[in-house]
Formats: structure tokens, sequence, C-alpha cells
């Protein structure tokens, strides 16, 4: 059995019908194993968890960066959603100790795998939205991304344009891109730079700023804005 109460205690929260929580902890590979103990996984959950969990980052990121455009706060919500992010949460409430696994998941170490632990938090939260309602869920949901949340506004909308083209540009062509300054202007206390992001001799996209660090971001918005339609 699952130690409900620890992972009760760590959410901060207390399920009315537990059976929800059991529920979120069972992966595929225990019911293929043990189909007379558990009849199903925790994957409707996680389905029901992900979409809520999207509903309250989309919320939290619109109230929290008014300033932000569309493109900025897209960027914003996926590296919070993103499964490490996720998995990063999970870890944080002792969660893969958890977890009812097969035992050949078990045996190759299951408990801590990314996409696991990921979809293992994203049903938990679905089974909290079932039992106590949207506004504890919410309230829980948000103490929880707390962590991240703070990751995410220290390092800036400028890091997540940066990691967001690097991972579709990675996926694609096996290595990263490269930031190049190709102008530098202005006086020393108001210099200005114009970078460009490039994937060998491809012009990838061109933005400019007063850093370095900003003139990359744009950049780095720049191509993913020319990317989109083709994905």
């Amino acid at each position: 059995m699952a130690e409900l109460a620890a992972l009760q205690k760590a959410l901060g929260i207390k399920f009315k019908d537990k059976s929800l929580l059991e529920q979120a902890l069972v992966h595929d590979s225990y019911v293929n194993e043990n189909p007379g103990i558990a009849a199903t996984s925790n994957e409707r959950l996680e389905f029901l968890g992900e979409s809520f969990l999207g509903r309250v980052v989309a919320e939290k990121l619109f109230h929290d960066f008014p300033e932000a455009r569309e493109g900025q706060m897209t960027q914003l919500r996926a590296s919070l959603v993103r499964r490490e992010s996720l998995a990063r949460m999970a870890q944080a409430i002792g969660l893969g100790d958890q977890l009812y696994l097969g035992k050949g998941e078990e045996a190759s170490g299951g408990r801590s795998k990314v996409p696991n632990l990921a979809g293992a938090f994203e049903a938990v939260l679905g089974a909290l939205y079932l039992d106590r309602g949207l506004g504890k869920a919410r309230d829980c949901t948000l103490r929880l991304l707390g962590p991240e949340l703070r990751r995410v506004a220290s390092a800036g909308v400028e890091i997540d344009f940066k990691s967001q083209l690097q991972e579709i540009i990675q996926a694609r062509a096996q290595r990263p891109p490269t930031y190049v300054v190709v102008e530098t202007s202005g006086p020393d206390h108001d210099r200005r730079f114009t970078v460009e992001v490039r994937l060998s001799r491809e012009t990838l996209g061109r933005g400019s700023g007063r850093s370095k660090k900003v003139a990359e971001s744009a950049a780095a918005e720049d191509a993913l804005a020319r990317l989109k339609p083709s994905e």
C-alpha cells in the first residue's frame, strides 16, 4: 500500500475519497502484471490533471505577468508544464516512492523516470480536482507550483525563448543553434546589440536589445515566430 498519509501531508490536503489518490499512483505496468488487483491505471486521471493544470497555469500567468504578450505567456507556460518541471514537483513531494509499478518497471528504475513522475503528478492533480473541487485544487496546485513559478520569474522570459528554440532545433538537427553579435551601436552607457541566431550558415532569427542577453532572446523569439507556420 502506498503511504497515503505521508503523501497527503506533503500535498497539504486530505482527500475525502482516498481511493482517487490511490488510483492516481497506479502505473499501467502494475495493471498489466496485476489485472485482478488493479483494474485501471492512472491514465484517465492524468488526462484530466493535464487539462486542469493548463488552466491553472494560464490563469496564474495572465494575472502575474500583465505586460507579457501572448507568445511570452505561451513560452512561460511551456516551461512550467514540461515533463522535467512536473517531475521535479513530483520528487519534491516524494511521489516516486508511492507509485504502484510492475516488477519490470521497478527494476528499470521506474520510480525516478521523468515520464512516470510527470504523469503521476498530473494524475494526482486530476484526483485532487475531482475530490475537492476547483477552488481547493487550484490553491494546492499553486502551492506546489511555487518553486517552479519562482524559477521561471527569476530566469525571465528571455531564457524561456532560447530554451524553447533549442529544444525544437536539437530535435530536428541534433545540434544547438548559435548566437552571433552582428552589430553593436551607441555610446558605452547606451549600447545596443543586434544578434542573429543561426544553424550552420542559415539565419533563423534576428533581434536587438540593450544587452546581449536581451538581443539573443529577441532573436530566439523571432526564430520561433518564423518556425511556427511549418510546425
